[in-house]
């Protein structure tokens, strides 16, 4: 073939890969509201960064219509706030977005290629699911299933960089499988589904009749499985979460999150919380708007908001450096903690301690929430996977009570017993190992029915509790470092990690939960 030949050949086969799946099909998908794979990927990176690879590649199909069909995966590098990544996208126009699985030999699908590459493990993996997963026509035959080249190796990995799945559409078998393994996982509410198999399957196999949204739609999936991370109102604010979380991250294992530029000056004043806290520890509140007020301008993002309420896991900023934030949120159980939040915990401590994230834990709680329910979902194994996590992350740790911290729910806050670089409390902190008015009820009871005057002895014996619970006699001793205006809490978290910086010289953790599971 001559040159212009082949150049007249190459601009065929490059219009075939941008085609998609061809007008009709796209003005079909624009139709029920979504982007397509490039409209997204364009909206996801920097203007103009797109480089993609595998352009060319078809899947092997020579037969019917069309003959020439572009895969449907679309894959590449890009930038994201000037950070290169790297970015796939299920093109849903071309063949439902179902993957054409390779037998062994004859090489890996374009995706996993691309991910296979030892350079992609210092960047960032964004994976755009919108897809069916693998096409039943490839895996269908003994030889055809066992030969699949899904790579192994990809669920072993450690958290070597930062792993992001979208769910933007129905998404079974593949993008699942992605979405179950990454760190961090967004999905669009309208017209998405995130399972293993699709409706129809299921109606075939088990009888089972349901719709995408009853099998694995948001509210299942952020509300009760808690297997999202946050939700989306549309593919627009889809991107933006995703852009948005990767500035809060670092590009690799070995770095540190970039630092933000920020006018918030370190030890600014935080007089709304004496307003925001009520006094009395049987009164609730919002501890979004104490985090509020705590970190730089006031923003943060909130993962699995929808998901175990009774505690908030964030991703902020303090000095224009990334911490994460594991705070009670009263408005729940009053901030008991059952074994959704121990998950919840868990999670985050192993994301924050994998890529060099110091954490800061605000306590507000009355204990663990026990009783039968949480009794048959494990609680006492939750509990301690919490603890492991905790005990194993090196990352530093920054402690402040706040109002109650009763039982072990303290130790899963960080407490003294576990490895705090620094621990503090408000004066309205009460510490002990149950409520004064629940402990005069359990352990003086015959004393208090003793007396002359029983509500008299009741109220004198809580009194005393309620004494020896204040955070006194804890910095007397030495197991609280200090007790704290609460106007000063943004400054003592900044200073005591500059301290910590100063003897460290960085953040970097030494991963010992780099490969733990991404599931508890």
């Amino acid at each position: 073939m001559d040159m212009k030949s082949g150049l007249d050949e190459l601009e065929r086969r490059k219009k075939i890969g941008l085609g998609g799946g061809g007008p009709e099909r796209i003005e079909r998908h624009h139709q029920r509201g979504y982007l397509t794979a490039r409209e997204r990927i364009e909206r996801l990176v920097d203007p103009g960064t797109f480089w993609e690879t595998g352009l060319l590649e078809q899947y092997e199909m020579r037969e019917g219509p069309q003959r020439e069909w572009p895969t449907a995966r679309i894959s590449g590098f890009g930038k994201v706030n000037g950070r290169t990544v790297v970015v796939h996208a299920d093109d849903r126009t071309i063949l439902a977005g179902t993957d054409e699985q390779k037998p062994a030999g004859s090489g890996r699908p374009k995706g996993m290629r691309l991910l296979a590459q030892p350079d992609v493990r210092s960047y960032p993996v964004i994976g755009l699911g919108d897809g069916g997963g693998a096409r039943l026509q490839n895996i269908m035959g003994s030889y055809s299933l066992l030969s699949l080249t899904y790579p192994i190796e990809a669920s072993m990995t450690p958290r070597r960089h930062p792993h992001v799945a979208t769910i933007m559409g129905y998404c079974y078998g593949a993008p699942t499988w992605e979405a179950a393994r990454a760190d961090f996982v967004v999905m669009v509410k309208k017209g998405t589904c995130m399972a293993v198999s699709s409706p129809r399957v299921l109606e075939v196999a088990l009888e089972e009749k349901t719709t995408p949204e009853e099998l694995g739609g948001w509210e299942l999936q952020a509300e009760v499985t808690g297997q999202v991370d946050a939700v989306a109102e549309d593919d627009e604010e889809c991107l933006r979460i995703v852009r948005d979380f990767l500035g809060y991250m670092p590009s690799n294992c070995n770095e540190e999150p970039p630092v933000v530029a920020t006018d918030d000056p370190p030890d600014r004043k935080l007089d709304r919380l004496l307003k925001i806290v009520p006094d009395k520890p049987n009164r609730v509140y919002d501890m979004r708007q104490v985090i509020r007020e705590i970190v730089d301008d006031g923003k943060f993002l909130e993962m699995k908001s929808h998901y175990a309420k009774a505690l908030i896991t964030c991703l902020g900023r303090m000095n224009g450096r990334t911490i994460g934030i594991i705070a009670s949120q009263t408005l729940y159980n009053a901030g008991a903690t059952g074994p959704d939040e121990c998950e919840k915990a868990t999670d985050f401590i192993v994301l924050c301690d994998s890529f060099n994230i110091p954490l800061v834990f605000i306590a507000d709680t009355p204990g663990n929430l026990v009783g039968r329910p949480a009794e048959r979902r494990k609680i006492p194994t939750k509990i301690m996977v919490w603890l492991q996590a905790l005990a194993h992350s090196t990352v530093p740790k920054i402690t402040i009570i706040v109002r109650k911290a009763y039982g072990m729910a303290i130790s899963h806050m960080c407490g003294t017993n576990c490895g705090p670089d620094f621990i503090v409390a408000w004066p309205t902190a009460e510490i002990s190992f149950m409520s004064p008015e629940a402990a005069a009820n359990v352990a003086f009871l015959r004393r208090i029915e003793a007396s002359e005057d029983p509500e008299a002895e009741r109220v004198k014996v809580i009194e005393e509790m309620q004494y020896g619970s204040a955070p006194w006699r804890a910095v007397e001793r030495g197991v609280l470092d200090e007790v704290i205006d609460p106007r000063d809490t943004r400054k003592y978290i900044g200073d005591c990690l500059d301290i910590i910086r100063g003897a460290r010289g960085n953040f970097i953790s030494e991963k010992r939960l780099q490969s733990w599971p991404t599931g508890y």
